[in-house]
């Protein structure tokens, strides 16, 4: 049978959807008030750029006259993201109960808006009670003291499956949601995001490895939808998604999907030269622009400015980095 057990008692659970509501919309309003800057952030680390991004920044990239007209676009229309605040809304609409030999648990429905702007691609997931459980636990390892006061739904021996226990685990997960986003050190840590994504990443890696290009990219293009929402401070962090598009688009024979991708990859890297998909996309940039007809000698001038700053090490193919991805 299922664990998703609880030992308190119904009262303790409305209590605790009643106080999470209530500090969340604090918590939401104050940060209002106090958070001016933009959401969109840059960490400018060649050595490590992918544990930098996860830090908050103020510096961004400058305009460069060595830009091409389409990134000069990118960039300015990027800038005036940076000038609109952008929110997530958590709703939790419907629940479905999973049977299995010996297991019994509910999923319930998550719907990820984007708010601030007409959000045409919303994001939808599903997460049973040992997924939120798994996330509190791993939240209080480091962040114990802005998390401590909140009362997490406690196991139960009967009634997990009754309509009425459903509905109130339903409000008390949205608010729990709500109450997480509305704290930049949460909603900006990994385990946070890992908890909206992971699954989903691992499914379409695992796909990617074997060889199942059409399936990852069905369940890729819905999962960077969230990713890009969820990472606005840092955009660097979408670049292994956007690399991973770009191999099953080239495997299934479709360059211009492949090189689109790209592009936007490099822009997201183009002040993190170090990166470890610097090299291996840029070879891979060269040989679609090739095959496509477009301009490759910058790019090919850009690979040799890059590999003669770099030490004489092994540099894995644009795939080989891709498959090594979510596989823990």
């Amino acid at each position: 049978m299922d664990r998703d057990q609880h030992h308190t008692a119904e009262g303790g659970q409305r209590e605790w959807v009643t106080d999470i509501s209530t500090y969340s919309a604090a918590a939401q309003s104050d940060e209002e008030q106090n958070e001016t800057e933009a959401e969109i952030s840059f960490q400018v680390n060649n050595d490590n750029p992918e544990t930098a991004a996860l830090s908050d920044t103020s510096k961004s990239p400058s305009p460069s006259s060595s830009m091409t007209t389409k990134q000069l676009q990118d960039y300015w229309r990027n800038e005036k993201r940076r000038c609109r605040q952008v929110k997530l809304l958590f709703e939790i609409p419907s629940t479905r109960i999973v049977e299995q030999y010996l297991s019994k648990y509910v999923l319930y429905k998550i719907i990820i808006i984007q708010t601030g702007s007409f959000d045409g691609n919303k994001s939808v997931i599903e997460r049973r009670y040992s997924d939120f459980e798994k996330l509190h636990k791993n939240l209080l390892k480091d962040f114990n003291e802005e998390i401590e006061d909140v009362t997490f739904p406690k196991k139960c021996l009967t009634g997990n499956f009754t309509e009425e226990m459903i509905t109130e685990r339903k409000l008390a997960f949205r608010d729990y949601l709500g109450f997480l986003y509305s704290m930049k050190c949460v909603r900006r840590s990994k385990k946070f995001i890992d908890f909206l994504i992971r699954p989903e990443m691992e499914e379409a890696y695992g796909c990617l490895r074997g060889g199942q290009y059409t399936k990852a990219l069905e369940i890729l293009v819905q999962v960077i939808a969230l990713q890009e929402k969820l990472t606005k401070h840092s955009p660097v962090l979408i670049v292994p998604t956007l690399c991973a598009l770009v191999v099953c688009h080239k495997d299934l024979e479709n360059p211009a999907s492949a090189y689109e991708y790209g592009e936007k990859a490099l822009l997201c890297l183009q002040m993190h030269g170090g990166h470890r998909y610097y090299v291996p996309l840029l070879e891979t940039m060269i040989t679609l622009a090739y095959e496509l007809g477009k301009d490759f000698l910058s790019l090919q001038e850009k690979l040799e400015e890059s590999k003669a700053k770099r030490d004489q090490i092994k540099v894995f193919t644009l795939k080989e980095l891709a498959v090594r991805e979510y596989i823990q």
